[in-house]
């Protein structure tokens, strides 16, 4: 059964950086879509990015302003993001799945219990 457990959340000031770490752990790694999804108070979750072991996707809210990468050795995935504004404020998930089956973009077997960002302006 996968476990994913994230890191890295917290408060950050507008215009600031943070970067969010995603441990997993009974899961073929390398085999895994990995990705961050984010939701804010009031609002439906949303993908911010996905990374499989070759490419990677980001939403049009945080292109530009984050970067995905994995470490298939650590089993991590991390996600950076600079520029931080009030409304990038929200919980940050990271979730999985096997990157052989094709499902709709936001289903994943996976979740994590989720890490805080807050943004203050």
């Amino acid at each position: 059964q996968g476990q994913l457990v994230e890191s890295g959340g917290g408060l950050v000031q507008a215009g600031g950086s943070l970067k969010l770490s995603c441990a997993a752990s009974g899961l073929t790694f390398s085999l895994y879509t990995m990705a961050w999804f984010r939701q804010a108070p009031g609002k439906e979750r949303e993908l911010v990015a996905s990374i499989t072991t070759w490419s990677t996707n980001y939403a049009a809210s945080m292109k530009g302003r984050s970067t995905i990468s994995r470490d298939n050795a650590k089993k991590t995935v991390y996600l950076r993001m600079d520029s931080l504004n009030p409304e990038d404020t929200a919980v940050y998930y990271c979730a999985a799945r096997p990157t052989s089956i094709t499902r709709l973009p936001n289903v994943y077997d996976y979740w994590g219990q989720g890490t805080q960002v807050t943004v203050s302006s």
